[in-house]
């Protein structure tokens, strides 16, 4: 498994990732809306990061200016394979290279190996929410200090 940065031609692949784990759980796919920064991920991100085996991208996160991480997610086959671990490690050195001291996470209340993934790394419950995406998901508020 390999992980870099990615650029605006594996929007299609990693829109194909996040696209299968939003099928795995019943969630809504707005490609026009909610999910239109996946049409060009280099440009609507800071930074951006993909997983791939075999040249193929199999998990995706993302930063964001003011410090969040957004967007991780891994193929269900590929779950337990170090991927998430990989790319939140990598999220987080963008994050300090950017001056950040704290990565900023919300994750929907459902994804409980990514919350148990995101308090190995340190990270700690700080509060939760009903976000404004198409499902009003219930989230957990955690905090990386970096």
């Amino acid at each position: 498994m390999k992980v870099r940065r990615a650029i605006a031609a594996d929007s299609p692949a990693v829109a194909a990732v996040v696209r299968a784990v939003y099928d795995e759980f019943g969630f809504t796919w707005e490609e026009a809306g909610y999910h239109a920064d996946l049409r060009d991920v280099e440009a609507s991100y800071a930074a951006f990061y993909v997983a791939e085996v075999d040249s193929r991208i199999v998990g995706t996160a993302g930063l964001t200016e003011r410090g969040s991480l957004e967007r991780l997610y891994v193929l269900p086959e590929t779950r337990g394979s170090g991927a998430g671990s990989a790319l939140l490690t990598a999220v987080a050195d963008e994050a300090r290279r950017h001056g950040h001291n704290r990565l900023e996470i919300w994750s929907d209340k459902r994804f409980a190996a990514a919350h148990r993934l995101y308090e190995r790394h340190g990270a700690r419950v700080i509060g939760e929410r009903v976000h404004h995406d198409p499902d009003s998901s219930h989230e957990w508020g955690l905090v990386l200090e970096l």
